[in-house]
């Protein structure tokens, strides 16, 4: 109870300014007269008592106890409409108080007329305790190292000409804020410890106010401002938005409500209602595969979530679900018929199962809404496996549905990362090694599926398990690199090959077994793993050589997984793109390519000749590594294609990938076979001709001359 919102002291000012008009007429019909009534129209103290009654009401309605609000009315002097004392927080109390206070005078010549008289008043109103404070107080005499924390929040309704009556009302409450401090302990006030104002500015809705909206700032270490400036016929919804923060609350919409025609019985038609409740009947659901369906409010700045009905039911013992939290719940429009009729129905002891869309598609029902002792309550269901339910089986399967975790994989994971306890020692920090190896288990469990069934890539571990070990360190050496970029390309091989992986059932993440889907989602997991794993230079230019071949398998929607929309460092040059594209898809005899101009032919040529003289020794063997001398130098990797490449650029500059190397030697290779004959005696700029020698037979022939025979 010593939150900030446990205090809240409303000022509202009863100035002459405040009987105005606020500008928005409303039409009202007599059923049983016809003469036509004038539009009416509420005054700007009308409109702020409303909304504040309203703040009042949802408050007192989710939180029965714990949550008090005052109200201060500010003219000539401060006017105290109730005390912290819980039988004056009631509405009933508050709307009476108001009644006797009436309507601001029309305009008197007095000058005396301030809401700084209420602002004072609010300030001693914060620095008395409340019940539960001086039961505190009473607790916490006898220890001096508990202090009572004193917190609370001012919602100041006024109407200034500008910014600079604004700062000038921020200062003076500061100076009496501060004023407030220095004789707490006399006359039983405590001390502040920290104070929220809010400064709403009234204005009537055909006027155009000088004063600008200014969001939450720090005044003073004990003072915090926020000023809105706000047309009167708006200053409900300003109230209502504001009271989701300052309550922690959140709101749902609870659509397709059936409900019988008030005209005509025999039809019906669906509404909405929308309610508020603690934030924690959302916010449960987080990390999970729920999707919360927000929306914006219309008329209104803050979001919604959309809940569907479904068939209602019996509250029995039959029907009880476990549920991970409860909230109270208030309807917003309390007035409307959509929203008596909900708060009837629950009342009468039926409940309500509200839906909500899964990741996977298809629906689930996730809350509850339900009828508690004359109070509702929306329930949070448990959407996962129940605490009730049998506990799965690891070993034998007979008690759930759960049989392939990751046994040895997480016997491993406790292994890398037990703790042992160590000698104190002065020079070492206390707890230096436990932040490390919590800092180390972050990183290595941010990503760490739980069964073999929702993941792809510990399923083929034997393709690329030196990667799986060797990123998880935070620094990894240049061999270390080569070993990891050496299993990449073995596995990008398998791709070649077309070579389906043998997995096993993948629920709602594999649609049937197609060998593009298993990939695309193992280069995935594989991209994510080391990303996570560490962010040095050669965990960078492993996760840029994962990225080339995730280039040729693209997202489920066709779409490329590292389009201009995620960023500068997923894009290439389409010269580059097509080089990783013909590495990949020609032939080993295939001619070779002008893929990528000058640059491209110069970096072929360069790496020709050294293809050629290691492929001259041996046509069979694995090809050398060749490492430039910056940091994250390229690496040319060779299989069973054969051939050494040497690289001089970088994987992350986007320059010459493990693609390019390829392409090289590809080209390299079918160079070496012999060259047509007449392309090779024909002079440079010429057209080669076929059978060049056929028409010199011919004329010999003609001359008599026997033909010659070959």
């Amino acid at each position: 109870m010593n939150e900030i919102n446990h205090k809240t002291v409303f000022v509202l000012d009863h100035t002459p300014y405040f009987g105005i008009s606020c500008e928005s007429p409303f039409d009202c019909d007599f059923i049983k007269s016809k003469v036509p009534v004038p539009p009416i129209s509420k005054s700007l103290w009308t409109c702020a008592v409303e909304a504040s009654v309203e703040y009042c009401r949802i408050a007192y309605d989710l939180f029965p106890a714990g949550k008090l609000i005052r109200f201060v009315v500010s003219d000539t002097a401060a006017h105290i409409v109730n005390t912290w004392n819980t039988g004056t927080q009631t509405l009933t109390h508050i709307l009476n108080a108001m009644t006797m206070v009436g309507v601001p005078p029309r305009q008197t010549q007095a000058s005396d007329y301030s809401v700084i008289h209420g602002l004072r008043a609010a300030i001693e109103a914060l620095a008395e305790p409340t019940e539960f404070q001086k039961e505190q107080l009473l607790a916490h005499a006898k220890s001096d190292n508990v202090k009572l924390l004193n917190r609370g929040r001012v919602i100041c309704i006024t109407s200034a000409r500008d910014d600079a009556s604004m700062k000038s009302l921020e200062d003076i409450f500061r100076t009496v804020l501060v004023q407030q401090n220095t004789i707490a302990g006399h006359k039983d006030y405590i001390s502040i410890d920290q104070c929220h104002l809010v400064i709403i500015n009234l204005y009537p809705a055909n006027m155009e106010s000088m004063v600008s909206n200014r969001a939450l700032i720090e005044i003073s270490p004990i003072l915090m401002s926020e000023i809105h400036s706000n047309k009167a016929n708006n200053i409900s919804n300003k109230l209502t938005n504001l009271i989701l923060p300052h309550f922690d609350l959140a709101s749902t919409t609870v659509t397709g409500i059936p409900m019988k025609e008030e005209q005509n019985a025999s039809s019906s038609a669906n509404y909405d209602v929308e309610i508020f409740h603690g934030r924690t009947a959302h916010s449960v659901f987080l990390g999970t595969e729920l999707v919360l369906p927000h929306s914006l409010k219309e008329g209104s700045d803050y979001e919604t979530v959309t809940l569907k009905w479904c068939t209602p039911r019996s509250c029995g013992s039959s029907e009880m679900q476990p549920c991970l939290a409860q909230c109270r719940v208030t309807p917003v429009d309390v007035t409307s018929r959509p929203s008596s009729c909900l708060i009837n129905f629950l009342l009468s002891g039926r409940s309500v199962l509200l839906e909500m869309p899964k990741k996977s598609g298809g629906k689930i029902t996730s809350h509850l809404l339900s009828a508690h002792g004359g109070e509702i309550f929306i329930h949070s269901l448990n959407t996962a496996r129940s605490c009730l339910e049998d506990p799965p089986s690891i070993s034998e399967g007979g008690g759930g549905r759960v049989t392939d975790y990751r046994i040895k994989d997480f016997g491993v994971l406790m292994q890398q990362h037990r703790l042992v306890p160590l000698k104190p020692i002065p020079e070492r920090q206390p707890d230096e090694s436990l932040q490390k190896m919590r800092t180390k288990l972050s990183r290595n469990s941010r990503y760490w599926p739980l069964t073999l069934g929702r993941t792809v890539l510990y399923n083929v571990r034997h393709f690329i398990e030196p990667l799986l070990l060797l990123t998880q360190k935070s620094e990894m050496t240049e061999d270390e690199k080569m070993i990891c970029l050496k299993s990449i390309y073995n596995l990008s091989q398998l791709e070649e090959r077309q070579e389906s992986l043998v997995l096993p059932n993948m629920g709602h993440r594999l649609k049937g077994n197609k060998k593009e889907e298993q990939y695309r989602l193992l280069w995935s997991e594989l991209e994510t793993i080391v990303n996570y794993n560490g962010s040095s230079p050669n965990h960078k230019a492993i996760v840029s050589c994962i990225r080339e071949c995730r280039r040729m398998y693209p997202n489920a929607d066709g779409s490329d997984p590292y389009d201009k929309s995620h960023g500068t460092e997923g894009t290439v040059p389409d010269a580059l793109r097509a080089s990783v594209i013909r590495a990949t898809t020609d032939s080993p005899m295939s001619p070779p390519h002008s893929m990528s101009g000058s640059s491209g032919t110069a970096s072929s040529s360069g790496t020709s000749g050294s293809a050629t003289a290691g492929a001259a020794d041996s046509s069979s063997s694995v090809g050398a590594v060749a490492t430039s001398a910056s940091v994250g130098g390229v690496v040319g990797l060779l299989g069973t294609r054969g051939g050494v490449v040497a690289s001089k650029k970088s994987f992350a500059s986007g320059g010459r990938s493990l693609f390019d190397a390829l392409a090289s030697t590809e080209r390299a290779i079918s160079q070496k076979r012999i060259d047509f004959s007449g392309r090779l005696c024909t002079p440079s700029g010429q057209i080669a001709k076929l059978y060049s020698h056929l028409g010199s037979k011919d004329a010999e022939s003609a001359q008599g001359r026997p033909t010659d025979v070959k």
